[in-house]
């Protein structure tokens, strides 16, 4: 009982700062900010383990709501990783522009305990998209809420809502059964050009730069999945926006965003890989055009032409 996870932690918190304020409380064994293997972005969570068992209840009692910038923190108890947890987070839809947060988590805690939730919003408007997510603290919770709620029509609302696992990004296994998937003799796209180009909806207009001497090249396939290439970006943009904007949509493996090399500001694009075409269609459909700040996004598959 000295272990605690922390949740809600404001994106520019360093594990300095984080040492320190829980340090406040008593002697700390050790503490660590959880961030993204490959972009060192913060993940907004972090674990501190305490010496005393008190002082890690008394930090729970303490610190547990405190608001930082403009985030209110999350301190809990952390659990030994174990496969009942893992795998535990639902990706909802359709769900009422009106709903709240609250509401939401009202309409699911009858299926078991909630560890986190959030609506997804727009960036500019601060209104909801009709899209959630919702942690649970055991599988089979989340289990038990998809059969519940999937296809079910929630109060005040006139649409069914959609319930499935989200995909998680970091997740080996999930990896794993994508390239299975796309190592699967029947999914090798072993058809000639032409069907391809119908299978893949591609007008003709794009065939002339789908075919190279090296075998069928696509655009925008990149072997495991679809390139997408976001254009417009701030300059400030990060990885962590991308996999925001397009987590929702469906399995992302891969985003990129573009740096000056000297002064490791965004160029201004980017590129997302999604598994699915007809997710990766539907992300680009929705998010063409989309207001980001100040700025509209130009979004489409990526062409063999497009920035290498």
């Amino acid at each position: 009982k000295t272990n605690l996870i922390v949740n809600y932690l404001p994106q520019n918190m360093t594990q300095e700062e984080l040492k320190s304020l829980f340090g406040s409380i008593g002697e700390i064994e050790s503490c660590k900010l959880v961030r993204d293997k490959i972009t060192g972005q913060s993940l907004g969570y972090g674990f501190v383990n305490y010496i005393d068992p008190k002082d890690a209840e008394k930090a729970i009692n303490t610190l547990n709501g405190l608001r930082l910038q403009t985030k209110t923190i999350k301190v809990s108890y952390a659990r030994p990783s174990s496969a009942s947890i893992r795998d535990a987070n639902l990706y909802v839809s359709g769900l009422p522009k009106t709903m709240t947060q609250k509401e939401l988590e009202q309409l699911f805690s009858q299926y078991g305990r909630i560890i986190t939730s959030r609506i997804l919003v727009d960036q500019v408007t601060g209104v909801s998209r009709g899209v959630g997510f919702i942690r649970f603290d055991k599988r089979i919770e989340a289990e038990e809420a998809i059969k519940g709620l999937n296809g079910q029509k929630p109060p005040g609302a006139t649409e069914p809502i959609t319930v499935k696992f989200a995909n998680n990004p970091s997740q080996k296994t999930n990896q794993a059964i994508l390239s299975q998937l796309y190592h699967s003799p029947n999914r090798r796209y072993p058809a000639p050009l032409a069907q391809q180009a119908q299978r893949f909806r591609f007008s003709p207009m794009t065939i002339d730069g789908m075919t190279s001497l090296a075998g069928i090249n696509i655009p925008g396939h990149a072997g495991t999945g679809w390139c997408i290439f976001v254009y417009n970006l701030a300059p400030d943009a990060d990885e962590s926006i991308l996999w925001q904007m397009f987590g929702p949509f469906g399995a992302v493996t891969n985003v990129k965003v573009i740096r000056d090399f000297n002064t490791n500001k965004c160029k201004g694009f980017g590129f997302v890989t999604m598994t699915n075409y007809d997710e990766a269609a539907m992300a680009i459909a929705s998010l063409n055009g989309y207001r980001l700040g100040d700025r509209v996004l130009q979004v489409s598959f990526k062409t063999n032409k497009t920035h290498k």
